[in-house]
């Protein structure tokens, strides 16, 4: 199955589910979007796909966006989008695209509905929140 990954190596999310899709055997195409920026096409599609809005999908807290007047209740779609392709950390991450469908990926548990297969149990996030017990069986998020 062919994955893309949006990926902030900085992220901590977006570094546990890198390492969950590639422990669960995928090897994705890593876009570290920081790098390579959005066009404003590619943002459209992946919020579309997902059933984001620029605003749902934008980071609002450690980025630019209050700084920006993103947050003010009269600011439009387009100018948000504006903004995403001058700033592209105003992107939440990571978001995941494949065959199975296109998420943003916060909590990161939440790439296990786009993949086929899930790595052996058990595999916990990097600060050992458990995702998947002993048994391969998805760990609820409120027990």
């Amino acid at each position: 199955m062919d994955i893309v990954i949006h990926h902030n190596p900085d992220c901590s999310n977006s570094r546990n589910v890198l390492r969950l899709i590639r422990d669960a055997g995928y090897e994705p195409v890593v876009v570290e979007y920081l790098k390579t920026g959005w066009t404003r096409e590619q943002l459209q599609a992946l919020f579309a796909a997902a059933e984001l809005t620029p605003y749902s999908a934008m980071r609002k807290e450690r980025s630019p966006a209050k700084e920006l007047g993103l947050l003010e209740d009269n600011v439009t779609a387009d100018q948000i989008l504006d903004q995403m392709l001058l700033h592209p950390s105003l992107v939440n991450r990571p978001i995941v695209a494949c065959k199975n469908g296109v998420a943003l990926c916060r909590p990161p548990e939440r790439v296990l509905d786009l993949l086929d297969s899930w790595p052996s149990g058990p595999w916990s996030k990097e600060d050992g929140t458990l995702l998947i017990d002993a048994d391969g069986n998805r760990v609820s998020e409120h027990p």
